[in-house]
Order: structure tokens, then C-alpha cells, then sequence
């Protein structure tokens, strides 16, 4: 009887066939389910976790013991890790990741929240929900602007800086003015300046767009940081004390359970980021300048034959992102503070790794933008209940949360064919 040896090279294949994309996620999904079952179980306290809907301790809950909560979630978590390993359809793949996620989540959830001191062990997801809203706004904005250039074929490292300008021109325009509308548009122009140069260097100069866009955010630190000790904090009540865009609200809409005083109590801010994700998704997927667009960011030579102007485009596209950034730097400076040195933080990387994460499309921005915002309104809540987590790890949790999210959860994503690429019209 003879045998028929199977090469090495065959074995690996197959071992790699095994090992598809959503095994490794369910395999990292189970792990971590196991790890919440036996850890957040083992952490968490016989005391009440309390979810509630409102503003407050009161009003209607979900209420779980901590220990048990921890573990009833973080086996929910392993199962959905476990089907992923085992094989589930592919149309049922961000589902059963979703739910896996969500139950880690609660999992980690129930722990803290047991372990609170008492008076201080309720999660009130009211506050939750809007201060995702109210931290997410930034990173809308910025995505989008990262949207409208790179599918367009131009790479918008300088979010950050059009975001940051846009925040100072708002604060000083708005404040020399006293007018908040004065400071939006004001805004809009400081992020349209930092676009303006990263269009004639990056198009018409051919200057490598990264490079370009780290030098305009370097250029932004110091322009904003300089203008701001010489005027600002000379003078803080002519130069940095610009009226603020109240909060807008909506009749009936804003009586719906936990949704409505996040959606519907909200600033111009909130309302514009919303109607903007909407008008670029469907302008960009349903109209002839959102095909060109995507022609020119996917192959601009073909769409120059076609009689499309890309140079002309791609600095209307590039002039209008840094519009939309410019006001999401103004949510900052017309709506919530004073403005201060560098006080956008990285939030403008941020929304360029929500870009990735969404794969450049409006409406994935916005999830991917909800998501970053969410891991940073959870890190200020458990540093107010007196989280036993390090203050500095908390500080981490939204940088964190995008190393996670873009290393392992988005997987191979293409980018627009042009994208980063100069167009030399032959």
C-alpha cells in the first residue's frame, strides 16, 4: 500500500486558507471574551451596575450585579468570537462582530460601574450618548474633509492644521466682531487658507502631499500658537472671548428616550455635521460632480480624456475640504471654549485614521467618528466615577481605540487608485 506524501507548500496553503481574515477576528474576539469572563468577573463587585435613561441616577434602568453581569457579557462575547472561528456566512460576519464587541464592552462596563463608590455607580447614557455626539463632531468634520480631497486623489495630512485654524480664526474674527456668524465664516476662510497651500504646492509645485501636510500643520502650531501669546493672552476679552452658537431645540423630537437630548438639543454644530455627511454621500454617489470626483481620484488620465478637468477639480475639492474642516475647528472656539495653544490635540490624525476606518466614504466617517468619539466621552466618565484604572491609561483609551480599530478591525482597504499620486497632464 503506498502513501502519497503531502508537500510543505501545499500544507501551507492550506493553513493559510484556514486562517481567513475573520478566523484571526474570532479568534482575537474569543480571547478576549475569555479574558473579560474571567477577569472583569473576577474584578467586578456584588453592587449594583445601573444603566439608566436619563440625565441623573433616576429614571428608567437597566440593572445587572456587577460579577454577574461581567460574566453573563464576556461569555457573549467568546460565543460571538467562537462562531467567527468556526465559519459564519459572510453577510453575517459585522453582525455577529458587532454584538461580540458590544457584549465586551458591557462586560468591562459592569465591572467599573459595580466597583464605583456608592451614589456613584450608575451609567447615565444620556450624558453618554451626547458628550459621543459633542466629541465625535471634530472628527465628522475632519473625516469629511479628508473624504471630499483624497477621493479626489489628494492625501489631506493637514486636517489637523485646517482644523486648528479654523478654531483660531473663528475665536478671533467672532471676538473682534462680537458676531458668531462673522466667526463661522471666519473659520471657514482659515481652513480654506492651510487647503489653498496644500493645493498649489501639492498640484501645481507636485510637492509629495505627506510631506506637504505635516509642514502645514507645523506651520499652523506656530502661527496660531504665536498670534495667540502675542494678541490673545494680552488681551483675552478683545481677542478671545467670541459669542457662542446656543443649542438649538426640536419640538417633540427632543422628548424621545435617550436619543432625542443628544440629537435633537444640540448646537448648529450638530445639525450642519449631520446635513453635510448626508449632502456629500449622496452628492458624491449620485450626482455627475461626484462621479467626476471619483473619476479623477480613481484614474485622472481616463477622466481627461473624457474632458474632465482634474487639476481645476482637485483644487475645488481640496478648497472645499478645507472649508468643512475650518468650521469643525470652529465647534471648539463658537461653541464650547476659549481658544487655547494647540487645542485641537490630534484630533485631526484622528479623523484621518476615521477616513480610513469608514474606507472613505461619508457615512462610514461618521460610525468611524462615533466610535473614536464614544472611547473618549468613556474615558472622562470613568475618570469621574473614580475609575481604578490609571489616569494616564485613561488619557490613552481614544489613541488607543484607533490603533485597535485601523490595525484590526478594518482589515485591507484600497484607497482611490490616484490617491497621493500628482497629475502631470501629458
Amino acid at each position: 500500500m503506498s502513501t502519497t506524501a503531502v508537500p510543505d507548500v501545499a500544507v501551507a496553503a492550506v493553513d493559510e486558507g484556514f486562517w481567513t481574515r475573520p478566523r484571526k477576528v474570532g479568534a482575537v474576539l474569543l480571547a478576549l471574551g475569555v479574558l473579560a469572563t474571567v477577569l472583569f468577573g473576577a474584578l467586578a463587585t456584588g453592587q449594583q451596575a445601573r444603566f439608566t435613561l436619563s440625565e441623573t441616577e433616576g429614571g428608567a434602568a437597566l440593572e445587572i450585579q456587577g460579577t454577574l453581569g461581567a460574566i453573563l457579557f464576556g461569555v457573549v462575547a467568546a460565543g460571538a468570537g467562537g462562531a467567527l472561528l468556526a465559519g459564519v456566512p459572510k453577510r453575517w460576519f459585522t453582525l455577529v462582530l458587532g454584538v461580540g464587541l458590544v457584549a465586551f464592552v458591557l462586560s468591562f462596563l459592569c465591572w467599573q460601574v459595580s466597583a464605583a463608590p456608592e451614589g456613584r455607580n450608575f451609567m447615565p447614557m444620556v450624558n453618554i450618548v451626547r458628550g459621543t455626539f459633542v466629541l465625535a463632531l471634530p472628527l465628522i468634520f475632519g473625516a469629511l474633509a479628508g473624504v471630499l480631497c483624497e477621493r479626489s486623489g489628494v492625501v489631506n495630512v493637514a486636517i489637523e492644521g485646517q482644523l486648528l485654524m479654523g478654531a483660531f480664526s473663528g475665536a478671533l474674527f467672532g471676538s473682534l466682531s462680537g458676531n458668531v456668524w462673522v466667526g463661522l465664516v471666519a473659520a471657514a476662510v482659515g481652513g480654506a487658507f492651510i487647503s489653498l497651500l496644500l493645493a498649489v504646492f501639492a498640484i501645481r509645485y507636485l510637492v509629495d502631499q505627506v510631506v506637504m501636510g505635516v509642514v502645514l500643520n507645523l506651520l499652523a502650531v506656530g502661527v496660531t500658537g504665536f498670534l495667540y501669546e502675542r494678541l490673545m493672552q494680552t488681551d483675552a476679552d478683545k481677542y478671545n472671548s467670541a459669542p457662542r452658537f446656543g443649542n438649538w431645540e426640536i419640538p417633540l423630537l427632543k422628548d424621545i428616550p435617550l436619543l432625542g437630548p443628544a440629537l435633537f438639543r444640540g448646537n448648529i454644530f450638530l445639525y450642519l455635521g449631520l446635513l453635510l455627511v448626508l449632502v456629500i454621500h449622496l452628492a458624491l454617489f449620485r450626482t455627475r460632480w461626484g462621479l467626476r470626483t471619483r473619476s479623477v481620484g480613481e484614474h485622472p488620465t481616463a477622466a481627461d480624456t473624457l474632458g474632465v478637468k482634474v487639476l481645476s477639480l482637485r483644487y475645488r475639492n481640496v478648497l472645499l475640504a478645507g472649508v468643512v474642516a475650518g468650521i469643525g475647528g470652529a465647534s471648539y472656539t463658537l461653541a464650547l471654549y476659549s481658544f487655547t495653544k494647540n487645542m485641537i490635540g490630534g484630533k485631526g490624525f484622528i479623523a484621518l485614521a476615521a477616513l480610513i476606518f469608514g474606507r472613505w466614504s461619508p457615512t462610514g466617517a461618521l460610525l468611524a467618528a462615533l466610535f473614536f468619539g464614544f472611547a473618549d466621552q468613556l474615558a472622562t466618565y470613568l475618570g469621574a466615577i473614580g475609575s481604578s484604572i490609571p489616569n494616564q491609561f485613561l488619557a490613552m483609551l481614544p489613541y488607543l481605540a484607533t490603533i485597535l480599530a485601523v490595525a484590526g478591525l478594518v482589515g485591507r482597504v484600497r484607497a482611490p487608485a490616484a490617491d497621493g499620486k500628482p497629475y502631470v497632464k501629458g
